[in-house]
């Protein structure tokens, strides 16, 4: 699925933010500053997608998302507020994207004759290396 600018737009607004303190790099920093940011999405209440669409995200992103159906996403790889604000929303457009794009059906092929005679001669190989572990016969 390809998100138009109006609808990311519409997506980060009904995002809500929180930060915490992080234990990731920035030295001195991390006692002092919240640095990591905490994104939460209620999926039930988005006016951006259809039933259908709520249906596949909470199917698809079921472990990230609590009893309050709010999609969880955490950033704390940065040293800022802001950067780890724009890592998580980039995540988190991305696994909703990859959520609601449909899997592509596997289409059956019957074997390569290349693949075939490959097979034949890996299986020659093995019974000449078990023949060749047998005692001769005397």
């Amino acid at each position: 699925m390809i998100f138009s600018e109006e609808i990311i737009k519409r997506l980060e607004n009904e995002c809500t933010y929180s930060a915490t303190r992080s234990s990731g790099p920035g030295g001195q920093n991390v006692n002092k500053v919240n640095t990591r940011v905490e994104l939460r999405f209620p999926v039930n209440e988005s006016s951006v997608f259809s039933e259908k669409e709520k249906d596949l995200i909470r199917q698809k992103l079921g472990n990230r998302i609590n009893s309050e159906s709010e999609l969880l996403l955490f950033s704390e790889s940065e040293r800022s507020q802001l950067a780890n604000r724009k890592k998580v929303f980039e995540r988190f457009i991305l696994l909703v994207k990859n959520a609601l794009t449909p899997k592509k059906k596997r289409i059956k092929t019957s074997p390569t004759a290349g693949s075939k005679q490959k097979r034949l001669e890996k299986k020659k190989i093995n019974a000449q290396k078990k023949q060749l572990r047998k005692p001769p016969e005397i």
